[in-house]
């Protein structure tokens, strides 16, 4: 078999939430971050007849290319290309931290659309203000927005996109810049006010729950 470009591209995103992967036989792959503040998931063209793990996922993508033939073993993987084989061994399943269960996403508090274009902005502006903390604040009757900001610091500068209209309570939803770590894309976005939120890309069968900060707030 071989791994397609948009799977090598999924697990290329994973290796930023969690360095080692448990691969279980289907056509889903999964991860979580060793904090369990991060859980993803996506849908792929190919079926794998086997359950393995991957220790370290970056050194795996090195060695694996969308032209590599694939054949799944016992204790490991054979790659091959156009002049060798590389026999990659599989990890013990007990030293990777992987998903034991799916999220379940209570009923959301707040639901929108956002735009890969407004995301990319965000973070880059975070990155240049050097701001750790992303916050979502929303009026009841007017507009939310997304701020970059350190709430350890007030004194910091700050930026500013509104995101969407229509907010129906009073809130301020944080995030950490560092736990954003989505492929590119638009997401329909929502939050509950019990600590955890969902990005569903609109175009890729691909998902992400990521906990919020325990100092948000909501108000109705």
């Amino acid at each position: 078999m071989k791994i397609s470009e948009p799977t090598l591209n999924i697990l290329k995103n994973f290796a930023g939430i969690n360095t080692n992967i448990l691969i279980k036989p289907g056509k889903e792959l999964s991860t979580i971050s060793t904090m369990r503040n991060i859980f993803a998931k996506a849908e792929i063209t190919e079926e794998f007849s086997k359950e393995f793990g991957i220790y370290d996922l970056n050194e795996f993508l090195s060695v694996v290319s969308a032209s590599s033939e694939v054949s799944l073993k016992d204790k490991q993987m054979d790659v091959s290309t156009q002049f060798g084989m590389t026999e990659y061994l599989y990890s013990d399943p007990s030293v990777i931290v992987s998903p034991t269960k799916d999220v379940t996403m209570p009923e959301p508090d707040v639901t929108f659309t956002l735009e890969e274009k407004k995301l990319k902005e965000m973070l880059e502006f975070a990155g240049k203000l050097h701001t750790p903390d992303l916050a979502l604040v929303g009026t009841n009757g007017g507009k939310i927005s997304l701020t970059t900001c350190d709430k350890k610091n007030s004194q910091t500068s700050k930026y500013t996109i509104d995101i969407a209209e229509g907010a129906t309570a009073d809130f301020t939803f944080y995030f950490k810049v560092e736990n954003m770590k989505m492929l590119p894309g638009n997401y329909d976005v929502s939050l509950s006010s019990k600590s955890i939120s969902h990005f569903k890309h609109t175009t890729l069968p691909l998902e992400y729950w990521i906990a919020l900060e325990p100092d948000s707030s909501f108000t109705k």
